[in-house]
């Protein structure tokens, strides 16, 4: 009975898997920002302060990531199999793809350093308000599916002075290969917690970001420093 149970959930995880989207391929972080080439700022500290204003745009990625987020969490309720999922690892799946977990940590993050932070839905708006500093969020994530159990998360926040010169990067990184989700052995509690540590992960590349952003911000950029930010990344 008991490898029957087993048996019928890995059936039910692999069925509910095969509705649930892939992560999308991500572009450079400035991809349709900038029409012309990104200059390097003159300033080695990024201006911060109860004073300051700083204005944020999300990048491509970080919109298409959101999608992808309310799609993964949307199918994780609604895909083919879903009479047969019990409800623990259903419950596990919504939970752990929470489309604005980046955007709302990296925004409360700012908003400690910086007097007033401001979302801009375009770079049209962000240069009209000219905000004394501005940053593009760049946000992914990579969730399980029934073919891969690799997580990763990537967060990552460029400055640029008010003329638009680029000054630091804050950045985050966490991954985790786990067992196939799927695998026979597995127990229902078991496959909950595999499912879980894809919040785990998006939570430790966040809390690695803002040890980035403290570091950045407590201390004089340096050619080095910049110079560690992809080309691709500026233009």
């Amino acid at each position: 009975m008991k490898l029957a149970l087993v048996s019928t959930l890995t059936i039910t995880v692999v069925l509910t898997g095969c509705s649930i989207p892939t992560a999308p391929t991500s572009v450079s972080s400035l991809n349709g920002m900038f029409t012309e080439p990104v200059g390097r700022s003159g300033a080695t500290l990024i201006t911060n302060g109860s004073h300051v204003s700083l204005g944020i745009i999300y990048s491509q990625n970080t919109q298409t990531n959101r999608a992808y987020l309310r799609d993964y969490q949307a199918n994780a309720g609604t895909g083919f199999g879903q009479s047969l999922l019990v409800q623990p690892i259903h419950d596990a799946y919504v939970a752990t793809s929470r489309p604005d977990l980046a955007v709302d940590w990296v925004k409360a993050s700012l908003q400690r350093q910086f007097g007033s932070v401001t979302v801009y839905p375009d770079m049209q708006s962000l240069r009209a308000a000219k905000p004394d500093v501005m940053a593009v969020v760049d946000t992914r994530s990579q969730l399980m599916t029934s073919r891969s159990s690799d997580i990763q998360s990537d967060v990552s926040a460029d400055f640029y002075d008010k003329n638009f010169n680029y000054i630091g990067t804050a950045q985050g990184h966490d991954a985790k290969a786990l067992s196939p989700v799927w695998a026979d052995y597995k127990r229902s509690e078991d496959i909950v917690a595999d499912i879980h540590e894809q919040q785990n992960v998006q939570v430790r590349a966040l809390q690695k970001f803002d040890q980035s952003l403290n570091s950045l911000l407590s201390k004089p950029t340096s050619l080095s420093m910049i110079d560690n930010t992809p080309e691709q990344n500026r233009y």
